[in-house]
């Protein structure tokens, strides 16, 4: 039986990827890092409430088999880039360090199809920075997911988001060459995460695409 570490657990992602870990005969716990207590109890579930710009108070709690990162945010909600680059990019890579600081064995992040770190783009830009960071940390293994837009129930409404998700669902239909960029349910990368980290691989760095999810998610 394994420890799982969550950051991220409130979003969409995470709130699956939670969820779907309790119910994960493999996993005894899961242990969760948020700003706020969820809604949320269950045997298994070990909340922390934290302050993540005083990591040094808490990181010695970050022990476990498993990290996973759905963490993440708009530069709408966040205000700024710079406030944006503080949560998808610095608090993730200060909690992978700190994991990995304390031997945890894997880490599983949720980054971005087209994520580049020379991109122009600065969304894509800081997603490729995050990746090429955590690449040089010292887990056993790294898993990381390229999705494309994510779809799903959501805390806070995202009007803009939720029509083009319904556009981009209409143009793979009768476009089926940008079939690649089609939405993918939070869910579905929950699951995928979760199989992903119960393979037996011996790369140290994995990178699935957005059919490779669908794919995985399907396993186990």
């Amino acid at each position: 039986m394994k420890t799982a570490i969550i950051i991220g657990a409130t979003g969409l992602v995470g709130s699956h990827l939670t969820r779907q870990l309790l119910e994960d005969e493999h996993y005894d716990k899961v242990k969760i890092f948020v700003r706020r207590s969820p809604n949320i109890t269950h045997k298994k579930l070990v909340t922390h409430i934290v302050n993540f710009d005083d990591i040094q108070f808490w990181k010695k709690h970050l022990t476990g088999d498993e990290l996973f990162s759905a963490m993440g945010t708009t530069i709408k909600k966040a205000g700024s880039q710079a406030a944006q680059y503080q949560i998808d990019f610095s608090y993730q890579y200060d909690v992978a360090k700190a994991a990995a600081d304390n031997c945890v064995k894997q880490f599983v992040l949720v980054s971005s199809a087209g994520a580049d770190s020379c991109s122009k783009n600065f969304y894509l830009r800081m997603k490729g920075e995050l990746e090429d960071a955590v690449a040089g940390l010292i887990f056993k293994r790294i898993i990381i997911f390229k999705p494309s837009i994510l779809a799903g129930k959501r805390s806070e409404r995202r009007i803009m988001e939720s029509i083009g998700i319904g556009a981009t669902y209409l143009f793979t239909t009768v476009l089926p060459f940008i079939k690649k960029y089609r939405p993918i349910k939070g869910a579905t990368v929950a699951a995928a995460m979760i199989n992903a980290a119960n393979l037996d691989i011996t790369e140290k760095i994995s990178e699935y695409s957005l059919n490779q999810i669908f794919s995985i998610a399907k396993l186990l």
